[in-house]
């Protein structure tokens, strides 16, 4: 979203600088604005950016409020591109980009009140026990799901709350729901790795990757909903969801201390 001048200055800087126009915002730490945010960086973002946001030379998008950034101001920047850049501007839905503007808010400096305080030893051992077989954490777990040993440094608390409760909201590109069912009728579920016009490769269910030509399968069903289950109040309390969060935050800080 930003590039550099030849003076060396952050050129998303210059233009969040002097540009001001009202764009309209969403309360602050709305659950749905930031995850539905955090889908737009995930597509159209975070290549240049890098999914933490933090990019290369400079280019820290979880600074921007601290230097002095406001939500319209940041808002304009994305629609209108910064010049001379190889940043584009958008022509994305007002209410698009004020999720993005949502989620990059969320990851400028969470204050202490949105750091979850639960109990960390009893949110790792639910973790393990509900989630270890698809995610991994620090070389422990299973491949089907991202690998979520730093996710607290790039995903806000409010955003991975939403996730475990509502995961087909939003889905990440890698880990889509496909389900291949072969010409003699065997169906193989899991997630979609890459595609071309003539194949397909996943990974499956058992956490193997799989490689399908396209002349050979009967059909391939794109789905909805998430292979991860949808946590509910009735499936995990809120204390427990706190708990979990409280044990995905502490990672935070095993992170930054390797």
């Amino acid at each position: 979203m930003c590039g550099m001048t030849r003076w060396g200055l952050t050129a998303c800087a210059v233009v969040i600088a002097v540009t001001g126009a009202a764009a309209g915002q969403n309360a602050p730490g709305d659950p749905a604005a930031i995850q539905a945010g955090a889908a737009t960086f995930r597509e159209r973002c975070a290549e240049c950016h890098g999914s933490d946001a933090k990019g290369v030379a400079g280019h820290d998008l979880t600074r921007l409020w601290a230097s002095g950034a406001t939500d319209d101001r940041v808002f304009q920047t994305i629609r209108q591109g910064v010049p001379n850049t190889i940043m584009p501007s958008s022509n994305a839905p007002d209410a698009d980009l004020r999720n993005l503007v949502s989620y990059l808010r969320s990851l400028n400096g969470a204050g202490a009140a949105d750091v979850p305080r639960g109990n960390a030893a009893n949110g790792e051992r639910i973790f393990w026990a509900s989630c270890g077989t698809c995610h991994t954490v620090n070389g422990r777990g299973g491949p089907l799901g991202p690998d979520l040993s730093v996710i607290a440094q790039s995903q806000p608390p409010a955003a991975l709350r939403q996730a475990l409760r509502e995961p087909s909201a939003s889905m990440p590109d890698g880990y889509r729901p496909v389900t291949v069912v072969t010409r003699d009728g065997q169906r193989v579920r899991g997630v979609r790795k890459s595609e071309d016009a003539f194949s397909i490769q996943m990974m499956d269910e058992s956490g193997h990757l799989r490689g399908f030509l396209k002349s050979n399968v009967r059909d391939i069903v794109r789905e909805t909903n998430s292979l991860m289950p949808a946590f509910g109040p009735d499936r995990l309390s809120e204390s427990d969801l706190t708990d979990v969060l409280t044990f995905m935050n502490s990672l935070r800080g095993m992170g930054e201390r390797r």
